[in-house]
């Protein structure tokens, strides 16, 4: 027979992980916050859940319904990633940036576009030519 002893969690550990995890929540909504002044919008809807996807999609200009796109599993996969070159290119920056600074390394792009030089040219999406 097998006996198994299992030490408790260590409360500096989670402490210090919370702490870390929290700083982190932090830099993203003050970084999201400036990217919508930036365009224009107000900077508190970044910290409401879902009514801040619904501003970002009139950043971008997209129909305010894709904000539902957003709640389906596996299909916000997708929309996530064309939300991410919209709204590069409505900073002015492009597609190679917003694969990479926006959706596979988010920490860094969106810094980049809520404190860098990026300036808001209006909405990416509604300037396409079908």
């Amino acid at each position: 027979m097998y006996y198994t002893h299992q030490l408790p969690p260590n409360p500096a550990f989670i402490s210090g992980f919370f702490l870390f995890y929290l700083a982190i929540a932090v830099f993203y909504v003050v970084s999201s916050w400036k990217i919508y002044t930036k365009a224009g919008q107000p900077g508190w809807a970044a910290i409401i859940p879902i009514y801040n996807i619904y501003v970002l999609m009139k950043i971008i200009g997209r129909p305010g319904w894709w904000t539902l796109l957003f709640l389906i599993p596996y299909v916000n996969i997708a929309f996530v990633i064309v939300t991410a070159v919209d709204l590069a290119k409505s900073f002015g920056k492009s597609t190679v940036f917003a694969i990479f600074g926006l959706f596979l390394f988010s920490f860094v792009g969106y810094p980049m576009l809520a404190f860098g030089n990026a300036k808001y040219v209006g909405p990416a999406a509604l300037s396409k030519t079908p």
